[in-house]
């Protein structure tokens, strides 16, 4: 059936089983204006069992070409989500490189009217040298020693070669760190948690000095920013709907948070850490080649990545409901009630 003859919109999800595509799925089950999602990614799901009318699941991986093709073939706008976040630099590269190409092929070619991709504020890199405020018109440079970063970059690049020449608009959302109820993992996966043992020796004699009682996360006192995954959402869905023009928005809620503001909300110690003990740390992370890649992480607070948003407000009228301070201590609230933590 071809979408003059649909009284709505068809929409095709990969990865719609992370914090986004939860969130995602709801406001898209929501909209008047479509008719039909068809979401795929690797892990089980069950729509019905989610309370989801509109939403048909296929298991499949985004490095199956056939499978993405079929996902696709009808599909009045793909919304590509899916992304290994944490994991080995080779994996990553092989499921987010050659997999996103998959998926930004098979939307070109199969006619689909608008392609909405998650791209991320990594994308700008971790920079000394970022104004204090970054806006679309910067162009992604990515870092190179934090794969994510630097893929994220490469990836918004691939877009546009793959797209160019078809009749396939392209939104790009770079979202900052993403948080809220749906997205818990990041409670338990707290970088400097994971780092606190790999940091210098006067940094770790300072931790041990603290009461043991309960965890400390060093804080570097670098400013970052937070999204509630439902505020994400909301700018999705406006641009699945064809709400403004096609191009690059940055996501994020007002106000920004530090690692001492999250370890206020666990009820944690935070102990501020000093630029050559962080700086010697990332030295470390990068060089020493068994680390695990989540530790490279570490870039990512080691200077302010901070975005503006006015484009998304003024051209999507996204609104965003959540300040970070509430999307953080919200989550909090949620890790508490599903005993992740104490």
């Amino acid at each position: 059936m071809s979408g003059a003859e649909r009284d709505g919109l068809t929409v095709a999800i990969t990865g719609p089983t992370g914090d986004i595509g939860r969130s995602l799925l709801r406001a898209l089950d929501r909209s008047k204006e479509v008719e039909r999602v068809v979401a795929m990614a690797r892990r089980p799901f069950d729509p019905a069992a989610a309370g989801l009318r509109k939403t048909e699941y296929r298991q499949a991986d985004v490095l199956d070409t056939n499978a993405v093709a079929e996902l696709v073939a009808d599909a009045d706008v793909v919304v590509h989500l899916a992304f290994v976040i944490i994991g080995g630099r080779e994996e990553t590269q092989t499921v987010n490189l050659k997999g996103s190409r998959n998926v930004f092929e098979a939307a070109g070619s199969g006619g689909a009217k608008r392609l909405v991709y998650a791209s991320s504020v990594a994308a700008y890199g971790f920079h000394a040298d970022n104004p204090p405020l970054l806006t679309e018109e910067i162009a992604p440079r990515g870092t190179g020693r934090h794969y994510y970063s630097a893929q994220k970059a490469e990836l918004e690049d691939v877009l546009r070669e793959v797209l160019d020449g078809t009749d396939t608009a392209a939104y790009v959302f770079r979202p900052c760190i993403v948080a809220g109820p749906d997205a818990l993992a990041l409670v338990e996966n707290i970088p400097y948690v994971q780092l606190s043992e790999r940091m210098p020796d006067p940094v770790r004699r300072v931790l041990e000095l603290m009461p043991v009682l309960k965890p400390v996360l060093p804080d570097p006192g670098v400013e970052f920013q937070l999204v509630h995954h439902d505020d994400v959402a909301a700018a999705f869905r406006a641009a699945v709907l064809g709400r403004g023009d096609p191009g690059v928005y940055n996501l994020a809620g007002e106000g920004t948070v530090k690692m001492s503001d999250v370890a206020d909300a666990l009820g944690w110690y935070s102990v501020p850490v000093p630029d050559f003990a962080l700086d010697a740390t990332a030295e470390l992370v990068a060089r020493v080649p068994f680390v695990p890649a989540e530790a490279q992480w570490i870039e990512a607070v080691r200077v302010p990545v901070l975005m503006d948003t006015a484009k998304a407000r003024r051209e999507l009228r996204w609104r965003p409901k959540h300040d970070a301070l509430e999307t953080l201590k919200g989550m909090v609230e949620a890790a508490r009630s599903e005993r992740l933590i104490r």
